[in-house]
């Protein structure tokens, strides 16, 4: 064999160094040096197998390791053995060598918590019974906890969640009954069990965890997981929440899930307690205003995101800090100088350009995007410009803007079609619209969100046809869209057509989606349509508490002013248009009733 290169030959050697770390001691700083294991065999066998991976022989390398590490017992090289087996994707091998590993040092908890991880990247839950028991028993007991909660996460991309599931049953079984792994245990069981599809078992797991231990958080992240599918899961979370040892991030997982759920407004709530419990906690001020620029209110978007971007860059390296506070020239810097939250600040920067938007101050939109790393958010930054030159007649130029973004694989196609599509929208320039769309559905046939898309800007053209067969379309190759249900229902209701099966519709996308707020206006729109004045003004009450959206507070203003109390119908009129003045729901409806606001 040619002899090495000097350079590369020192990188094999201090790679053999590296890999036996275990002997590579400091020196004591008095005394006779210590006794070294590491012989000048060992050494030669480190090294011959660090070069046979550097030329591509990963086989040899991991038998030349794992003999090593069979030899001297030691860790670090049984763990260089697994490595260089998972660099090679060789799953079994890998597997081998943690056995071994397990073999040699029975009582280590590194062999067994990584025998226990490759089983479950192995999709083999079964046979991780007896590792995980041995692990739990000798992981001390100030960590069992946190190894019990984490323990679903190991599985969560098996395609047995049921064998998951009865193999932690059997596992965890000597930890259900009282004493101080009980909660975790009964948790980590009721996640495994939703996992499978096994909402009943979840939930009566998740409430004894809470009975046991009210103060834990566990079996209130549990309960979080399992709000869209058991209502009574909210109450367990909320009983929490008004303790006062209730930890912030428990408020802001909370209120996100309320904003998914579309209550936006109540999820404001929970996010303002969680920053005055903790003024310092950046995601609660992040998320709080990325719902305050979806509820249009970008005064208050822009504070809460001014203080999230002061808390963030406050932590930065002084040199990261000082470049993102420069003249915009983040783009071409040195990415190991940016914050740790960086992609983070980057949505905070498009969030406050939206909020800029909607005040009309586009130069303050364009100079926000501008700090906007567009390596990694090109597309979102280029729409964001579209809306911005589109809205000031510049159309052509706004869809040119989108059409330049890189693509790399279909999917980026098509997202630059789908945000195409979204700028035409916004200009309410449908007819283009429609034709952006008809061509990404031709292209993507089956892409049912496409089909949605298209239906909705085939309503604004008024072909009802078209709309209603590609809802229909929908719903047959997704049955649990219950925007599609809701989207058909209320476009009949608000044409007075087919009003029982408008009803029926809406009634079913609420059945999928428990209290969506617009799905309740829907139902609220349509039951006034019914000539139910008073339960229309119920669900448009529920709707509008939930998410105060113009559309909604026209139909709300319609309601009440159709029952006489045109008062209240002129104070929520004049919220919604304090919010979004341009809403042409709102716009058409007081040019319709003339009620002089």
């Amino acid at each position: 064999m040619k002899p090495l290169p000097k350079p590369r030959l020192a990188a094999l050697l201090a790679g053999a160094v590296l890999a036996c770390g275990a002997w590579a001691q400091p020196a004591a700083p008095a005394g006779p040096p210590p006794t070294s294991d590491l012989d000048s065999l060992l050494f030669y066998q480190l090294l011959i197998g660090e070069m046979q991976l550097r030329e591509g022989h990963p086989g040899a390398a991991f038998s030349v390791i794992l003999d090593a590490a069979r030899r001297t017992r030691n860790e670090q090289l049984f763990r260089r053995a697994v490595d260089i087996a998972l660099q090679a994707r060789a799953g079994d091998e890998a597997l081998a060598a943690a056995r071994a590993w397990r073999s040699a040092l029975p009582t280590s908890t590194e062999a067994l918590r990584t025998t226990v991880q490759l089983l479950g990247a192995l999709n083999r839950p079964a046979d991780a019974a007896e590792p995980l028991r041995r692990l739990i028993s000798l992981t001390p007991e100030v960590d069992r906890n946190g190894l019990i909660a984490s323990l679903p996460r190991l599985f969560r991309r098996s395609g047995e969640p049921r064998v998951v599931a009865g193999m932690l049953v059997d596992v965890l079984e000597p930890y259900l009954r009282k004493g101080p792994q009980e909660v975790a245990a009964r948790t980590a069981l009721g996640t495994a069990w939703l996992a499978a599809g096994e909402t009943a078992n979840a939930w009566a797991l998740a409430s004894e965890a809470a009975r046991a231990d009210p103060a834990s958080p566990l079996p209130v992240l549990l309960a979080l997981e399992l709000m869209p599918r058991v209502p009574q899961a909210e109450a367990l979370v909320q009983a929490h929440l008004a303790r006062a040892d209730a930890l912030p991030e428990l408020r802001l997982s909370y209120a996100r899930a309320l904003a998914q759920a579309g209550r936006p407004a109540q999820a404001v709530v929970h996010l303002e307690a969680a920053t005055r419990q903790r003024p310092d906690f950046a995601p609660a001020w992040l998320t709080l205003g990325a719902l305050h620029v979806d509820l249009r209110d970008p005064k208050q978007a822009e504070q809460a995101l001014q203080r999230y971007v002061e808390l963030v860059q406050g932590a930065r390296p002084p040199a990261a800090a000082a470049q993102g506070a420069g003249d915009d020239d983040d783009e071409d810097g040195d990415a190991s100088a940016r914050a740790p939250d960086s992609s983070n600040l980057d949505q905070a920067w498009l969030l406050r350009a939206q909020a800029a938007e909607q005040r009309g101050d586009y130069a303050a939109a364009e100079a926000f995007l501008l700090r906007v790393d567009s390596t990694r958010a090109a597309l979102d930054v280029q729409t964001r410009r579209a809306t911005i030159a589109a809205r000031q007649g510049r159309v052509e130029e706004a869809r040119q803007m989108v059409r330049k973004v890189p693509e790399r694989s279909a999917d980026d196609a098509r997202a630059k079609l789908v945000a195409e599509a979204q700028v035409l929208r916004e200009v309410k320039r449908w007819p283009d619209a429609f034709e952006v769309l008809r061509g990404a559905s031709d292209r993507w046939p089956e892409d049912t969100d496409l089909m949605y898309e298209l239906s909705m800007v085939a309503e604004k053209l008024n072909r009802l046809d078209t709309m209603e067969q590609l809802l229909r379309r929908v719903i047959a190759l997704r049955p649990d869209s219950q925007h599609a249900y809701n989207a058909l229902g209320y476009s009949l209701a608000d044409r007075g057509l087919r009003l029982p099966e408008a009803r029926t519709l809406i009634a079913k996308a609420l059945e999928l989606a428990p209290g969506d707020p617009f799905i309740t206006d829907s139902l609220g729109w349509v039951e006034f349509r019914l000539g139910n004045l008073a339960e229309a003004q119920r669900l448009l009450r529920q709707a509008y508490a939930a998410r105060p959206d113009t559309e909604i507070a026209a139909h709300l203003g319609e309601v009440l002013w159709a029952s006489g109390q045109k008062d209240e119908a002129r104070r929520i009129w004049r919220e919604g248009r304090a919010r979004d003045p341009d809403n042409e729901v709102l716009r058409d409806t007081l040019a319709r009733l003339k009620p002089g606001l």
